[in-house]
């Protein structure tokens, strides 16, 4: 893993939270996507040499509606950066974490995603990140 690419913050509603952010931060949203894999809308912010991303669900049965109506917005994920995704998810899965997906998929921000559940890892969402070229 190469640095922490992003911090995932769930949201209730995006462009109240973008309004805070851009306050906080001094700086606009770089980029708001759809991921329709992840039924979510996303809003990225561009701190140093990391990013912060918001998440909005797009249906109440998202795993970030989920999220929210469990545990409150906040922080929900951390995602680092990978060189090699597939050989970083089998290095993972052979020293015993769990991960939530078989394969990556398409994640926002042009990148390969994959989750590690949250019970490998003292109850923290990890996401591997890797740049599609």
């Amino acid at each position: 893993m190469k640095k922490i690419e992003h911090l995932g913050i769930a949201v209730k509603d995006l462009n109240q939270a973008s309004i805070i952010y851009e306050q906080l931060l001094g700086i606009t949203s770089y980029k708001t996507e759809e991921v329709e894999s992840e039924q979510v809308i996303t809003a990225f912010f561009k701190v140093g040499e990391s990013k912060i991303e918001l998440l909005a669900a797009l249906s109440d049965d998202s795993a970030i509606a989920k999220f929210i109506e469990k545990k409150g917005e906040g922080i929900h994920h951390i995602a680092f950066d990978v060189e090699d995704i597939y050989s970083e998810m089998k290095k993972l899965k052979e020293e015993g974490f769990i991960l939530l997906n078989e394969e990556p998929k398409k994640g926002a921000d042009h990148k390969l995603i994959c989750f590690v559940h949250p019970k490998s890892t003292h109850g923290v969402l990890i996401e591997l990140c890797q740049e599609i070229k």
